[in-house]
């Protein structure tokens, strides 16, 4: 057929559009298929021990022991008494939960979770938790990931943050020949530019090379607390700065509700999770980052699922009133908490913060609600879809709508790894096991692909 453009001076043409797209693609790589952790549990370094994430687990099986015995009473706590098999469902996954893996991801916190204290308590405490670190790793007691949060480095913090780090790692790296646990974070809290960012990279890059941990093996989060990390003096976003200051390292960026809305000058009164200012920051965050790979965090629910009566040892016993004050605060936290995880996940956040063992309960049961419920329609939708995809796939038509489908395949790897879908639930959408552990819907069409004659 006859053309205006010979195919040299086409190609000509198009060159630069394919070199600019394969920059665009690079800083745009979209989801990176590895597994997201559902929460991130925070408690001081100097409470950390081998065997903290199975504690944790332990203490929350004994709340739902005594503040919700059955699936009914947890029903009522949190709002699913509507529907008795989505609730006792939920229920009986979430005892397997927290028996078998309670905790996804445990934070060493330096920060707020340990405070200020002299500098020889806390070079004392990065060795001591490095030692637990080590042995959990030797013993197999660590949660699937794990890292540390680090003083930020702000002008007056930064030397006491890096030092923390170095001892931290140094020993780490001594005791286990340069092993790291599996999915080893180092969370930087209140970046604001880039150059914090660049300068941990710079440490990170320092400590490998004194260590015998591997070159590039020490990855990082950011915490986004402040106006200024989503919308910097110039009116634009710095959070793709930021990331890409981390040179590939960062995985991760956490919104910080509390220290966020303080700096927007809101009461403490109404400091809150679903405060609109922090539904704004989390968009700006989700289009900042959008297609990045980087994985988007929401915070923590401070309102604790705690007793207002204790019973030490020798008192008497509580009274009935007591009792039932006790029940209505838990019951108060949990709705609380397990509202804002709902709001979380009807947001596209599918990891938030955890402060206390007994917000694992209603973290599970948010989840497992929030994916069972949409279990039914998202099988029909992803057989259809895959089904649709292949034949258009076999009969050489164009299906450009891959987006979808991987969004639709990522609804099931993710209640996948938290338990609330089980494989057998999974296999009802017509995929196999195989083409599930591929995590790549185009993947998947590729397999389905008739051989070409």
């Amino acid at each position: 057929m006859k053309t205006s453009i010979p195919d040299s001076s086409l190609d000509t043409v198009i060159a630069p559009l394919r070199s600019a797209m394969h920059d665009f693609d690079a800083l745009f790589p979209g989801e990176s298929g590895e597994r997201q952790p559902v929460h991130t549990v925070y408690g001081g370094a100097h409470l950390f021990r081998a065997e903290t994430a199975q504690r944790l687990g332990s203490l929350a099986l004994r709340f739902v022991e005594e503040y919700a015995p059955d699936s009914p009473s947890l029903a009522r706590v949190v709002g699913m008494e509507a529907d008795a098999g989505l609730a006792d469902t939920v229920y009986t996954r979430v005892l397997e939960k927290l028996r078998r893996e309670p905790v996804e991801d445990f934070r060493l916190d330096f920060e707020d979770g340990y405070g200020n204290r002299p500098d020889d308590e806390e070079d004392a405490c990065a060795l001591s938790a490095a030692q637990e670190v080590a042995r959990g790793l030797a013993e197999g007691t660590l949660p699937p990931f794990l890292g540390i949060r680090i003083k930020p480095f702000s002008r007056e913090l930064v030397s006491r943050g890096a030092r923390t780090l170095d001892l931290f790692l140094t020993e780490l790296s001594a005791r286990t020949d340069g092993a790291l646990p599996a999915n080893f974070i180092v969370t930087l809290p209140k970046v604001v530019i880039p150059a914090q960012v660049a300068a941990l990279v710079r440490l990170f890059e320092a400590i490998e090379s004194q260590t015998t941990i591997a070159e590039g093996a020490l990855r990082l989060e950011v915490m986004v607390e402040t106006p200024q990390s989503i919308i910097d003096a110039t009116g634009t976003s710095p959070l793709p700065a930021i990331v890409e200051a981390a040179e590939g390292r960062c995985t991760g960026a956490h919104f910080g509700v509390y220290d966020y809305t303080a700096s927007c000058s809101i009461t403490a009164q109404y400091q809150t999770m679903g405060h609109p200012a922090c539904d704004m920051a989390r968009q700006i965050m989700q289009v900042a980052l959008a297609g990045s790979g980087i994985f988007l965090s929401d915070g923590a629910t401070n309102v604790l699922p705690v007793p207002v009566h204790r019973q030490g040892e020798g008192d008497p016993p509580l009274s009935e009133e007591q009792v039932g004050e006790n029940h209505e605060s838990v019951a108060r936290a949990w709705r609380m908490h397990f509202a804002d995880v709902r709001h979380s996940l009807e947001t596209a956040y599918y990891q938030g913060w955890d402060l206390h063992p007994a917000q694992l309960v209603t973290r599970y049961a948010a989840l497992y609600s929030f994916f069972l419920e949409s279990l039914p329609s998202g099988t029909e939708r992803l057989h259809n879809f895959v089904e649709k995809a292949a034949q258009a796939t076999l009969v050489g038509d164009v299906f450009d709508d891959a987006a979808t489908g991987q969004g639709l395949l990522n609804f099931f790897l993710r209640g996948l790894n938290c338990g609330a879908i089980t494989r057998d639930e999974a296999l009802a959408t017509g995929l196999t096991v195989e083409e599930l552990h591929t995590r790549s819907f185009l993947t998947i069409l590729e397999g389905r692909r008739a051989p070409q004659p």
